[in-house]
This record gives C-alpha cells, sequence and structure tokens, in this order.
C-alpha cells in the first residue's frame, strides 16, 4: 500500500482550518500594507483564493502561515504591477470606527503611527509589519518576501530609523534625550 489515504485529507482539513483562522491576520497585515480596507479585503480574498486552489503545492504543512503571507505578498506586488500607479500618504485615509473617547488620545498615537509606517517606502513598510507587528523570525520575513536575511535586516533597520525620525514628536519631552531601545524579533 502506498500510504494512508486520510493522511491527504486531514492536511488538507488542516490547511483550510489555518486558511479560515488566518482570515483576520492576513486582513491587517494587507491593511498595513495599502491602508485601504476595500483593496486589503480585495487581496486576502485573492489570497485565500489562491491558497485553497493551490494547495496541492504546499510541501509543509507547518510553514502555511509563511506560505499564506508569501501569496499575499505576491497579490499586492501583482495589484501594483498591473495598476503601475504610486499612491502618496495624502491620498489615504485611515478608517477606524472604534475610537470611544476614553481611548482617542491612544487612537491619536495609532494615527500618528500610521501616517509614519505609510511614508516608508513598500519594503521597509512590509519588513516592519511582519516583523514588529506580527512577530515572523527574519528567515521567514526572507522567505515570505522571496528576499535575503540580510536584505530584512537591513530594511528593519532603515525602517525603524525612518520612523525614529518621523515619530519623534510623539514621546514625551523627559526621553527625548534617552536611548530609544526597539524590541528585536528574531
Amino acid at each position: 500500500m502506498a500510504g494512508n489515504p486520510f493522511t491527504g485529507i486531514s492536511q488538507r482539513r488542516a490547511l483550510k482550518k489555518l486558511v479560515g483562522n488566518s482570515r483576520d491576520r492576513l486582513y491587517r497585515m494587507a491593511y498595513a500594507w495599502t491602508h485601504n480596507p476595500h483593496l486589503a479585503d480585495d487581496l486576502v480574498q485573492q489570497t485565500l483564493y489562491k491558497a485553497l486552489n493551490n494547495q496541492k503545492q504546499l510541501k509543509d504543512v507547518g510553514a502555511a502561515e509563511a506560505w499564506l503571507f508569501r501569496i499575499l505578498s505576491n497579490c499586492l506586488k501583482d495589484y501594483y504591477r498591473a495598476k503601475r500607479e504610486v499612491l502618496s500618504a495624502e491620498e489615504l485615509v485611515i478608517v477606524n470606527n472604534r475610537t470611544p473617547e476614553h481611548e482617542s488620545e491612544e487612537q491619536q498615537l495609532v494615527d500618528k503611527v500610521r501616517r509614519a509606517v505609510s511614508q516608508l517606502p513598500l519594503p521597509q513598510c512590509q519588513v516592519i509589519t511582519l516583523v514588529d507587528l506580527e512577530g515572523f523570525t527574519y528567515a521567514t520575513v526572507a522567505e515570505t518576501l522571496e528576499v535575503p536575511v540580510g536584505t530584512v535586516m537591513s530594511r528593519l533597520c532603515r525602517g525603524r530609523r525612518a520612523l525614529r525620525e518621523l515619530l519623534v514628536d510623539v514621546r514625551p519631552q523627559q526621553q527625548l534625550n534617552k536611548a530609544t531601545n526597539l524590541k528585536r524579533v528574531k
């Protein structure tokens, strides 16, 4: 006998479950990269469609999450290739419908950070969001974006430096003289 026929079925079920559970994370990432809720939703739909239709290409179910984010990255590349347009930070609208009064100050900070991230070049934005927000390792990000690990590290360094400069007015005055410690996730 060639093997247990249920192994493939259980792997497909596991992949479908992972795809369903990853939708919110994929959307957050797509939104962080595009700052457009409609485009982010379209990219996630396209990602899920491609993942489910091409699940036979996935060799290791354990690497499925990184595979999904790579598909999302490729869908974004395809979108920009097709559109061949560059969006400026002034054209982007940041939408967040849940801002209670007691969280307004926190929301203002989130908006400033989002504006700062939107000013970064797309490669730096992708690396910053994958490493610092989603907690992916450098190796996983390198595999997802199909670039060397050294490129991930240099983009991350440049992106963090640029964010530090863009957000210098956000920090309280007494902290301006202190060294900034950024959390490094490997």
